[in-house]
């Protein structure tokens, strides 16, 4: 028998993934969760495939659903793709995408690239700012897009609008340096750091202080491009989350005395009220890459 996949069914097992649990992407996707479940059996049966594990706790993807859902994504932006070529669509609009300095900075370019290819009409100005501003800016409307970092920590959170946000992605968090860097009995921690806009560097300077940790800086670069130039020159120490740490320095977990850290999260700011159709797309398209890249 042929079986052909249907992109809808596709599509809400991949809000299923992404929400964690039927009722979740039943209110993402406006309906009842009825609905979805027999939406998602019966994706299940033109498959001949258990896609889905449920639970008390949710619903989480079995290693059939697991492999499905890298193609459905990969499908799904393909439909956009085709549809938008399909009837000559022309988004004229701007779109100004607020991102945090310490989101994948090595990757940030192939994401850009990938919004580029995928809404070749769309006029994207990018800006890279701290996630304080980005949050206090969410409903300001001086940016369409706002991806923010909270640190996840008992008594200190970063973030304004945490629980608001679109959850993406949760990283560790190090005290990096140059892997030939050796700091001498008795010396200071030198640090290299972000500006004090910058919220992780104040909470940096909350933990060493909480420790009674002597520390020093170093050096203050004015972007994550020039900390890692500080970083490779061996001028100090500097805390950062796993996917920013560059190639030439390297985690000191286990070489110097230092104290944990906690992790931190990524995620997309809460949507203004009554955005244009073309930035929820965006939007959307950019949280299945962000977590397809996750995934992978």
């Amino acid at each position: 028998m042929h079986r052909v996949l249907d992109l809808d069914l596709l599509r809400t097992l991949v809000v299923v993934a992404e929400s964690g649990s039927i009722s979740a992407a039943a209110s993402r996707l406006y309906r009842s969760q009825s609905a979805i479940s027999d939406r998602v059996r019966k994706l299940e049966l033109n498959c001949g495939l258990s896609l889905l594990a449920r639970g008390k706790s949710g619903a989480t993807l079995t290693p059939a659903g697991e492999r499905l859902i890298v193609n459905a994504r990969k499908m799904l932006a393909l439909s956009d793709v085709v549809l938008r070529d399909l009837h000559a669509e022309q988004v004229r609009s701007e779109l100004r995408f607020a991102v945090t300095k310490y989101f994948r900075p090595l990757a940030l370019p192939g994401i850009i690239t990938y919004l580029e290819e995928h809404f070749p009409q769309l006029r994207l100005r990018l800006c890279v700012q701290d996630s304080a501003s980005i949050e206090c800016e969410t409903h300001s409307g001086n940016f369409d897009i706002g991806l923010s970092m909270a640190v996840l920590h008992n008594g200190y959170v970063t973030n304004l609008a945490r629980g608001e946000r679109r959850k993406l992605q949760r990283e560790s968090m190090h005290w990096v340096a140059n892997r030939s860097f050796s700091l001498s009995q008795g010396e200071p921690l030198p640090l290299i750091v972000l500006p004090e806009t910058c919220s992780l560097q104040r909470f940096i300077g909350r933990v060493l202080d909480e420790h009674r940790i002597a520390y020093s800086i170093a050096h203050i670069a004015t972007d994550i491009g020039g900390l890692h130039l500080a970083l490779a020159a061996g001028l100090g120490v500097a805390c950062l989350n796993a996917s920013a740490i560059p190639p030439i320095a390297a985690p000191l977990d286990c070489k110097l005395p230092l104290p944990s850290l906690p992790d931190v999260e990524f995620g997309l700011v809460p949507a203004r009220r009554g955005e244009p159709s073309f930035v929820s797309e965006v939007r959307h398209a950019l949280a299945r890459r962000l977590n397809s890249c996750e995934a992978n």
